[in-house]
């Protein structure tokens, strides 16, 4: 699908990504050699992004596991309509009462089960973009559910048997470093660390995403940001949330920032009171001028 890392490149700019050489070279790496791709970094640096991208550019179904604490099987695989198969049985019950070998055969079939989105990804026969969100928030044992399953792509359904992937989806894994992964899981992955982008590249981010700013404004902007986020904030400041203030700053119709300006929209970038205390504080050392 991809012929080169230039190529990965070539394709993410067209939907509005701006990949440096080590994304471009990893997603490429993870399409040829068939390995996921584990993206870790900071929030808000660009890494559900990606995977979004990466199916926009190729044109693949994007399928999405959003990971939380206490996310089991049920959710992340398969579970069984209980409710369809009580109702099957409560239609049999009054039929020939020496059909149950049949009732049994249809109460596991396709139409009762439930399909979660690891399954969903295995089973496709269009191609795919796997995107497990967050998997640092996964409990141990459902992590090595989902080592299982990428292992050999596919899925041992007692009722059913081994289904095998048609067709090897590209998988995206983010983690926003809460926990340390398992050795297995990382050995199984390609990895791609993302931080923060330089201020080059977020400034050219600002302008390929942000209609009708100009580029002294979208310097100003990126050089605020960077310098908030060498602050010792609770939260700092996402690419998102750059994005957010630049077109607050449009909208306003803001040709220069100042400290009243950063006052009055701090709250956009910032999300916690003692960062925008501190922030507040330090106005003056955030490449602003004076207000009049």
């Amino acid at each position: 699908m991809f012929d080169s890392a230039d190529d990965v490149a070539t394709l993410l700019k067209r939907v509005g990504y701006l990949p440096d050489p080590a994304i471009a070279t990893a997603v490429y790496l993870g399409e040829r050699l068939g390995k996921p791709v584990l993206v870790e970094g900071p929030a808000g640096t660009g890494k559900t992004e990606l995977a979004k991208s990466v199916a926009a550019a190729t044109g693949r179904r994007l399928i999405r596991l959003q990971c939380y604490e206490g996310l089991d099987e049920a959710k992340a695989l398969y579970e069984w309509d209980y409710r369809k198969q009580l109702l099957r049985l409560q239609s049999r019950a009054a039929g020939a009462e020496g059909d149950w070998k049949q009732v049994e055969g249809d109460l596991f079939g396709e139409d009762f089960l439930l399909t979660r989105p690891l399954l969903a990804a295995i089973r496709a026969t269009d191609p795919v973009v796997l995107l497990v969100d967050e998997v640092d928030r996964l409990d141990i044992e459902t992590e090595a559910l989902l080592l299982e399953v990428l292992s050999d792509y596919q899925v041992s359904i007692p009722e059913l048997g081994t289904l095998r992937a048609t067709q090897v989806p590209l998988v995206y894994l983010t983690s926003n470093n809460s926990r340390e992964l398992s050795e297995a899981l990382k050995r199984r992955c390609l990895f791609l660390h993302l931080d923060y982008p330089s201020i080059d590249r977020e400034r050219e981010i600002v302008l390929g995403r942000v209609p009708g700013i100009s580029e002294h404004l979208a310097t100003q902007i990126t050089a605020v940001v960077r310098s908030l986020r060498s602050l010792d904030l609770r939260k700092r400041p996402s690419v998102s949330e750059t994005l957010d203030w630049a077109r607050t700053l449009v909208l306003v119709g803001a040709e220069d920032i100042d400290e009243d300006l950063l006052r009055e929209t701090m709250n956009v970038l910032l999300k916690y009171a003692t960062d925008i205390s501190m922030a507040s504080a330090r106005l003056g050392d955030l490449g602003t001028r004076p207000g009049p």
